[in-house]
């Protein structure tokens, strides 16, 4: 839906009304969670029974459900055990009010429904125009219609998605190019409280079991009829996998051949990467391409993923966060169907060693042109300290600043501010929630509170935003490939859900551009191959480009000074 040119002038106002009080100046991440009204407290059910689920959430969701042009968040949530006293929890849902200010409208929204809620993935699935929300968790799954303005229907029984096992991430894409949205779901172990098992720590109290003691879950594809139901085509589709245990998935074409590939992150078992046959299929190609196991030759605890070309390659790179002691995995794409983690030669994996990586991704966030990463951290067992005196329950989340030369420098954390302050991280998600054009952060703690991290100074650089609005692809655009040129360099994103842990930032791709001022071409190539070229276009604006149409709406982005 376009803006009305009334709604483009407010959002221009307000904020601009919101950049004049940053100060320009090294980019910091400022925790704004109290001042902008969010006040959600993550439910794992923890009771002393040490269930396995407890560890897991929770993940964030970043959703614009009235198309108005503010990014609204959705923060998914556990509940109460039924041998616990007190009353169930539900997710929680933030409409942003543009004026740096979020409102809860979880009561009668339709996602206030009790659940052990631990992620979501959101997307036009019925390209109706309003943006639909899955939410996973310990099954069954729940396929929310959202109706457009804030309300939503549960449709769960009706599409058929109801996966009825230990879900973690999923992602929406559209992996055979038919215009409709297809649903991937990833799955942990085979646990139920009736079946979970003691496993002892120190003085032989109960601890979190590690998922050796369990068996996996194949994920799940679910392929879109396009009549409001779906399909499952997990086995047809060569994704019949009984060992995974999922944690984190991602979307990337790394072969540039035009399909949708899919990685998935396991835990303590071989990650895989699915290539896209073009057919309707799969295959996993994870070993070849050396991304299934560490340099070392052992299978790690893959948790959080992310995708993206960080060296201007015209290949897509991966992120992974990892267990303590097992560092973060920088793979970078060789272009002959290899990938090279070169994590362990960077400050990514030097910086991680001791870290349990849970949410990360790569974002821009000085808006220099070149992707950055950001990580939360924190640990699954709440008595570490008492066996690793150098490791944490609460810990730091970590910025690594791309150096434009194949590397990453981290950005230490000042005393008080957002990257000094330790907490047991899970989900995290970007979203330009002010519209002043930089990129702010949401995090999500187990069993804490979540917090909204802005991002001051980012924009003293130039950028440009871009939303696509397909009309023969998925209306989201979602698999889309959007290149730019500045100043004679060419980048590009990919439209993509789900990435990072449990959790989904914004649609909308935003290109730093550095001092450029001016965008001399844009080139979009849609799932099914239908190209838009545009340019030049001036830089600080979001744009929206419609697939056949080209540019069809353009609104300023007033930057700080």
């Amino acid at each position: 839906m376009k803006p009305t040119p009334i709604v483009a002038i407010a959002a221009a106002v307000a904020a601009a009304a919101l950049a004049t009080v940053r100060a320009a100046g090294p980019v910091v991440l400022t925790d704004i969670t109290e001042s902008v009204g969010v006040r959600f407290t993550h439910n794992n059910g923890a009771f002393g029974e040490k269930y396995l689920p407890e560890t897991f959430g929770s993940g964030a969701v970043w959703l614009d459900v009235d198309a108005d042009g503010w990014q609204d968040l959705l923060l998914v949530n556990g509940t109460t055990w039924p041998e616990q006293q007190g009353p169930p929890t539900s997710a929680a849902l933030y409409r942003n009010a543009g004026d740096g200010t979020f409102t809860d409208i979880t009561a009668g929204s339709g996602l206030d429904t009790p659940l052990y809620g631990l992620g979501g993935t959101a997307a036009d699935f019925d390209n109706d125009g309003f943006v639909d929300v899955y939410v996973t968790a310990l099954g069954p799954n729940r396929l929310f219609k959202g109706q457009g303005d804030g309300h939503f229907v549960d449709v769960t029984t009706e599409a058929g998605v109801g996966d009825p096992g230990f879900s973690t991430s999923a992602l929406w894409l559209d992996y055979d190019e038919d215009g409709h949205l297809d649903l991937f779901v990833g799955n942990y172990v085979e646990w139920s409280a009736e079946t979970d098992l003691f496993c002892p720590f120190v003085d032989d109290a109960k601890s979190y079991c590690t998922p050796e003691s369990y068996q996996g879950q194949s994920p799940t594809l679910y392929r879109n009829v396009g009549n409001g139901t779906f399909q499952d085509v997990t086995t047809a589709a060569g994704l019949r996998a009984p060992s995974a245990k999922t944690l984190g998935v991602t979307m990337l074409d790394f072969d540039s051949d035009g399909w949708m590939d899919l990685f998935v992150a396991n835990d303590l078992q071989p990650d895989m990467l699915f290539k896209n046959g073009g057919d309707g299929t799969f295959e996993d190609i994870g070993v070849l391409a050396g991304v299934a196991f560490s340099n070392a030759g052992v299978a790690r605890a893959g948790m959080g993923v992310d995708a993206i070309d960080y060296d201007r390659s015209g290949r897509p790179d991966l992120i992974i966060g990892h267990f303590s002691s097992e560092m973060m995995a920088l793979y970078h794409n060789e272009g002959s169907g290899l990938f090279i983690d070169e994590g362990p030669r960077t400050a990514v994996g030097r910086a991680s060693l001791l870290s349990l990586t849970f949410g990360c991704f790569f974002f821009d966030v000085d808006l220099d042109g070149w992707p950055d990463i950001f990580a939360v951290n924190g640990h699954v067992n709440d008595l570490v300290e008492r066996v690793q005196n150098r490791v944490t329950h609460a810990q730091r989340p970590q910025l690594f600043r791309n150096d434009a030369q194949g590397g990453f420098e981290e950005v230490a954390g000042d005393d008080g501010n957002a990257l000094a302050t330790p907490l047991v991280g899970r989900g995290a998600a970007y979203a330009d929630i002010d519209n002043d054009g930089d990129l702010d952060v949401v995090v999500t703690a187990n069993g804490g509170s979540a917090r909204i991290l802005r991002n001051d100074g980012g924009n003293a650089n130039h950028l440009l935003r871009v939303r696509l609005t397909g009309t023969t692809a998925n209306r989201n655009g979602i698999g889309a490939r959007v290149e730019i040129t500045a100043a004679g360099d060419t980048r590009w994103q990919l439209v993509k859900t789900g990435s990072s842990y449990l959790s989904q930032s914004e649609l909308p791709v935003t290109f730093g551009l550095g001092e450029a001022t001016t965008v001399s071409a844009i080139k979009v190539v849609w799932p099914g191959d239908q190209i838009d070229e545009i340019g030049p276009v001036e830089a600080d604006q979001i744009i929206t480009i419609t697939e056949g149409e080209g540019l069809s709406d353009a609104s300023p982005i007033t930057r700080a000074r």
